[in-house]
């Protein structure tokens, strides 16, 4: 499958700080790519470097087999975090306003079906709730029929079932061929939505590949999940991770009937035990240490 986008060695100084070291990666055409990683980690510099948002210290970014340039600034999309709109406005109007800023240009009623917005176009964009509000986003950063779709935390602040509608809202997009690049704070998300994903680090990538393919190689047992209060003695002799924010401990086992003998003196209650499989919020905390949320 052809590169759609590739990062070759970017470097990002601020007085003090290596806020981007020496990050490479590629995403494949079609591909939804998601970017991972603690706040400071480096990856909203590097995507904003990307996006010609924030200029590198050094390194280049390439779009389909050229250097980054007016073809890509033509054929890329991008929902930002926060974007304020015009006020007084209504949707079918703010997208006709960035519409015009593109030669390349979709075909709006498309676009409204696409994201659900056939019963707001008359809507004055002050009244839109969080979810309809990212929508009208996500319809804006389709207004040109983009090849490449940049998405910053896209779901952020909503609940449940409006994050899980967005979920259908993304993989439409990409079943139609366009590439995605995600940065997100869920790992649920980073899991259903992304072919592969880069976890960041202290402005480096410390580990990249397919949610499957990266769980595989850490993990190849089961884990077990019980309270911090349900525990009276001492596990210093058997391998684990405190997790005092979320008030539990976990352990990796590749024999869970061993692993709850060793562990029968020093637990008072079992009723409360958890044992499942490795996800990707493991893997995050493992790797970075931090939550996710830190």
């Amino acid at each position: 499958m052809a590169t759609a986008l590739e990062a070759r060695n970017l470097v990002k100084h601020y007085p003090g700080v290596v806020a981007v070291d020496n990050v490479s990666f590629c995403v494949e055409e079609g591909a939804c790519f998601g970017l991972l990683g603690p706040n400071g980690a480096g990856k909203t510099t590097t995507v904003e470097i990307i996006e010609g948002v924030t200029p590198a210290t050094s390194g280049e970014v390439w779009y389909m087999g050229e250097p980054a340039g007016p073809r890509f600034r033509e054929e890329a999309g991008i929902q930002f975090q926060n974007t304020a709109l015009q006020d007084y406005l209504t949707v079918r109007e703010t997208l006709e306003m960035f519409q015009r800023l593109y030669e390349r240009r979709a075909e709006l009623d498309a676009i409204i079906e696409e994201c659900s917005l056939q019963e707001l176009v008359d809507r004055d964009n002050r009244k839109l709730s969080g979810g309809q509000r990212q929508r009208l986003l996500l319809a804006v950063a389709l207004v040109n029929q983009p090849r490449l779709v940049f998405l910053d935390e896209p779901t952020t602040g909503l609940d449940p079932q409006a994050r899980r509608n967005f979920w259908d809202l993304v993989q439409k997009i990409q079943s139609h061929g366009t590439t995605v690049i995600l940065t997100t704070h869920y790992m649920d998300e980073a899991q259903v939505l992304c072919n592969e994903i880069a976890i960041m680090d202290v402005g480096k990538i410390i580990a990249q590949g397919s949610p499957d393919q990266l769980l595989l190689e850490h993990y190849q047992g089961l884990i077990i999940e019980m309270p911090i209060a349900d525990i009276c003695g001492d596990l210093s002799d058997i391998e684990h991770r405190l997790l005092d924010n979320l008030g539990v401990v976990e352990i990796v086992s590749n024999d869970v009937s061993a692993s709850l003998q060793a562990l029968s003196p020093q637990v008072t209650d079992f009723n409360h035990i958890k044992i499942r499989q490795a996800n990707l919020e493991d893997l995050f905390l493992d790797l970075t240490g931090h939550s996710l949320r830190a």
